[in-house]
């Protein structure tokens, strides 16, 4: 699994950045963390507003820090 955290180094992406790598450490998910900082690459994905959240290539959130119950649930589908 490949997690994308699209943002800045902005406090929000790194609230993201923090809370889904406790997640999966907490339920034994193994997963590829990569953050996406660069615009261009961020723009590829139609998001509007910092962070964003991509599971294998797919957007899943983009704006909020999603609670940890819904990080899970991205993480295990």
């Amino acid at each position: 699994m490949v997690v994308k955290i699209l943002g800045s180094c902005c406090s929000k992406c790194n609230t993201l950045e923090t809370r889904v790598k406790e997640v999966a450490s907490k339920n034994n998910i193994t997963a590829e963390f990569i953050k996406v900082s660069d615009i261009q690459e961020i723009m590829k994905y139609g998001i509007m507003m910092t962070p964003g959240l991509v599971v294998n290539e797919k957007v899943v959130s983009s704006g909020i820090v999603p609670k940890e119950d819904q990080i899970l649930q991205w993480l295990k589908q």
